[in-house]
């Protein structure tokens, strides 16, 4: 295991230096790249070429990407071209307010999904699995701000019922009653999109555990259902659901920007469209280097995972996954 870890990490650190090489390279290669941002009608070229070369913009790409490489390495994400702030003070604080919305509703998601697709594998084509699939169906057509938008007219503005907006109402913020109800339309709307994936999976993953000779031999001798179902079919059949819980990690760090807008909710999507239209090129790099490494990770835990949850998944010598 060890020695697999060792493999996997430097693998991982591999992939991240090559993603900061792409991510630079395109951001500089980009039409209207950073030093243009100084080139607008209400400055002149010469002050422009004075904050580039402040910023260290005029000096070979080469360069640019080395000290920024190592201030990254440092904790330093830089600073943004418009007005000099350090990029973490604007970055960190919408990474939390991510965190805090998309881990919400991927755990709710999770808690709910997961034992609804395995209790519908158990009864297929059953009450509980038709509205399952119906549920899955919606999520998967419906737009995120469509939904969005019909909630905040129905729940916020027709009835009352809850904020329509933002993270806190002004004066209140870090009560966190207060918040909890402005998490309640957001989560609700990100939960759909979580469960229209999670149940379908945990539901075919486990049908397919389910149908294998071991399970129906252990049926034949008479064990108990539930004992099938939850000691001998489920670990099994976590591997597919690991997989996309894994895969969906970034999604914390990043953030659904759609939803964010909807919600003005102060977040990590939110703030990469701002940031775009505003060309905050530094900014844009940090944010995709930060999730670049969330998706690494996301896939170590879930490789890690793997062999602890199915006891047949043997870690290869040279690093891979065999069984």
């Amino acid at each position: 295991m060890t020695e697999f870890l060792i493999r996997r990490v430097l693998q991982s650190l591999l992939v991240l230096f090559l993603i900061s090489i792409v991510t630079f390279g395109l951001i500089h290669a980009a039409p209207g790249g950073p030093t243009q941002i100084f080139l607008s009608p209400g400055l002149s070229q010469e002050a422009g070429r004075i904050q580039a070369h402040n910023l260290g913009l005029d000096q070979p790409v080469y360069i640019q990407y080395v000290r920024w490489l190592g201030g990254m390495l440092q904790g330093d994400l830089g600073q943004t071209f418009k007005n000099n702030l350090p990029v973490s003070e604007i970055l960190w604080p919408t990474v939390q307010n991510t965190v805090i919305l998309m881990g919400v509703a991927w755990l709710f998601a999770m808690l709910i999904a997961i034992p609804w697709g395995i209790y519908n594998s158990t009864s297929e084509y059953g009450i509980s699995d038709q509205t399952a699939s119906m549920i899955s169906y919606i999520g998967f057509a419906m737009p995120v701000f469509w939904f969005g938008i019909m909630l905040q007219e129905l729940i916020s503005i027709k009835w009352d019922l809850l904020p329509l907006s933002d993270m806190y109402t002004m004066g209140k913020e870090g009560d966190m009653g207060d918040l909890f109800m402005h998490l309640v339309l957001p989560v609700s709307v990100l939960t759909l999109g979580f469960l229209a994936s999670y149940v379908k999976y945990s539901r075919t993953s486990m049908l397919e555990v389910l149908d294998q000779d071991y399970i129906r031999t252990a049926r034949a001798k008479g064990m108990k259902e539930r004992r099938v179902v939850f000691r001998h079919a489920l670990r099994n059949a976590m591997i597919p659901i690991i997989t996309i819980l894994g895969l969906d990690l970034p999604i914390l760090v990043a953030g659904a920007a759609i939803t964010e807008s909807v919600f003005n909710w102060p977040g990590m999507g939110r703030l990469f469209i701002e940031m775009a239209v505003a060309r905050e090129y530094s900014v844009l790099m940090a944010i995709t280097v930060i999730t670049a490494v969330i998706v690494v990770v996301g896939n170590l835990i879930a490789d890690i995972l793997y062999a602890i949850v199915d006891p047949r998944v043997q870690i290869g010598r040279k690093g891979g996954v065999s069984s």
